[in-house]
């Protein structure tokens, strides 16, 4: 067992060879824990628990299903287990649509969130500014961008100069799930059961559509709950590219090809 699995048994009095590795957690390690009753919690690493524990009670306390959060430690966050039968099915689809509306039209003032946070190695440069074009541009991908190779960087540059012109100013200031795909949704019964990992802040709704939509395909149902916006495919592009530019740095030369066809998609 790993240092962290050490760590969990010796805050929850659990022996390590009880605890049962979770798939998934590509950023983090994730174990489930069970509990003298039967039940059992979920205990995962990472190096902001107190920010991902206050974004999980934030969206709890404003409807939106996800994880109680039972405890928090240094670097380790113990979660309720919630039941996931992973099912997508066109209900389940529709019922996600309706809360990421529900969740969109919980807005701010400013963009971004009060504190900065992030995903892996890659630091989420949150600081709370106006002007939607240049936040975009210079706090995600400018900023994302900045350690890539020289011919990535100028690719980017070369987009973000044209984002005024290509992105709304002044867009709703939505309150975004951050790192919206399947893997951190969870479903049961046909129903959104939690929405998990999340890396919250204030933007264009449009951004976390555009990430689900890079790594899932939603149905029509999810679109029909939703109701997007006239032009949203246009601009899906300038914000796939942000994950895609995360993905690049966390995990190498496999996702070049897609930072390329974003890049190309957008113009740049």
């Amino acid at each position: 067992m790993s240092g962290f699995a050490r760590r969990v048994a010796g805050l929850t009095g659990v022996a390590e060879e009880r605890l049962e590795r979770i798939a998934g957690g590509d950023l983090s390690e994730i174990l489930l824990v069970p509990r003298p009753d039967g039940s059992a919690v979920v205990a995962k690493g990472g190096a902001a628990v107190a920010t991902e524990a206050a974004m999980l009670r934030a969206l709890l306390g404003a409807g939106i299903p996800a994880p109680r959060v039972e405890a928090e430690y240094d670097r380790v966050l113990i979660l309720e287990r919630i039941v996931n039968d992973a099912v997508f099915s066109p209900a389940a689809w529709s019922s996600i649509g309706s809360a990421l509306r529900k969740l969109h039209a919980m807005g701010d003032e400013h963009y971004g969130w009060p504190v900065n946070y992030r995903l892996g190695t890659v630091e989420l440069d949150n600081r709370q500014r106006c002007g939607w074009p240049t936040w975009w541009g210079e706090q995600r991908l400018l900023n994302t961008a900045a350690v890539l190779d020289r011919p990535w960087r100028e690719r980017v540059e070369r987009l973000v100069a044209t984002l005024a012109d290509r992105l709304p100013v002044d867009p709703p200031a939505a309150w975004l799930h951050g790192d919206l795909w399947s893997g951190n949704i969870l479903v049961s019964g046909g129903q959104l059961a939690a929405l998990i990992d999340p890396a919250c802040y204030f933007g264009h709704c449009e951004v976390d559509l555009a990430m689900l939509s890079l790594f899932d395909t939603p149905p029509p149902e999810f679109w029909e709950a939703y109701s997007t916006e006239p032009g949203w495919e246009d601009r899906r592009p300038i914000y796939q590219l942000f994950p895609a530019l995360v993905h690049l740095r966390l995990f190498g030369a496999t996702y070049a090809g897609m930072v390329d066809r974003l890049l190309k998609a957008a113009g740049a």
